[in-house]
């Protein structure tokens, strides 16, 4: 990514973001619906129309500037957004604590079968170089792009703060005495996020499970 400059890299990223985001959200709508809970699917939001779960701000605005800025300091450009969360009523669920953290880990679970489906293509896109190098190439970089971003919101989604999806998880699989006090925590969640983030402590939490999970994908797809 490095031979491109930002312009072109946000322009890599932004078809990948955006498909990750969407299929992430739909997920945790599609696994509600069959779990006895429709409604997402009454909202219209078991859909791949990415523009139901877009957030203007948290889905595109943020995590470009975020890149941007972090590619201009000289990091090594960082991601972090959100999308209108889809709307979960536990209380259809016929087994709560149960379904709840199924729905929760559909997202991140969406990611990694993502994450392993750029790595296919990136494996795919030089045999279509014979065909047009103006394919291949904006692809593979698409694809690099693509198992970046799916990296970042795995990792990121499965950590145990809420309301992340790991943090759901979490709350589910505690007993209830620790489950309760842990979910009060909730409204405090995307402070600790921030905090982590400007601490630094956020990137040196997630960059080694983020290496680990590409190394994942390319191992999976045969590219090492």
């Amino acid at each position: 990514m490095h031979d491109l400059n930002l312009i072109q890299q946000l322009a890599v990223f932004i078809l990948p973001l955006i498909f990750a985001i969407t299929v992430h959200e739909t997920a945790h709508g599609w696994v509600a619906d069959k779990l006895g809970d429709h409604t997402a699917r009454m909202q219209g939001r078991i859909t791949l129309n990415p523009i139901p779960h877009i957030d203007p701000v948290g889905t595109i605005i943020v995590p470009l500037a975020l890149y941007a800025m972090s590619s201009l300091s000289g990091g090594g450009g960082f991601l972090f957004g959100w999308a209108k969360p889809v709307p979960i009523d536990p209380r259809n669920f016929r087994h709560y604590r149960r379904d709840m953290a199924l729905t929760a880990v559909a997202g991140p679970a969406s990611n990694l079968l993502m994450m392993l489906g750029w790595a296919v293509l990136l494996r795919l896109a030089p045999g279509l170089e014979a065909v047009s190098s103006w394919v291949a190439v904006p692809l593979a970089y698409m694809a690099l792009g693509g198992i970046f971003i799916n990296a970042i919101l795995l990792v990121l989604n499965l950590l145990p703060i809420l309301p992340l999806d790991g943090g759901r998880v979490l709350a589910s699989l505690l007993p209830p005495r620790l489950a309760v006090p842990y979910s009060r925590l909730e409204p405090w969640g995307l402070f600790i996020l921030v905090g982590l983030m400007f601490t630094n402590l956020l990137g040196i939490i997630l960059w080694p499970m983020m290496n680990a999970a590409q190394s994942l994908a390319y191992a999976v797809a045969g590219i090492l």
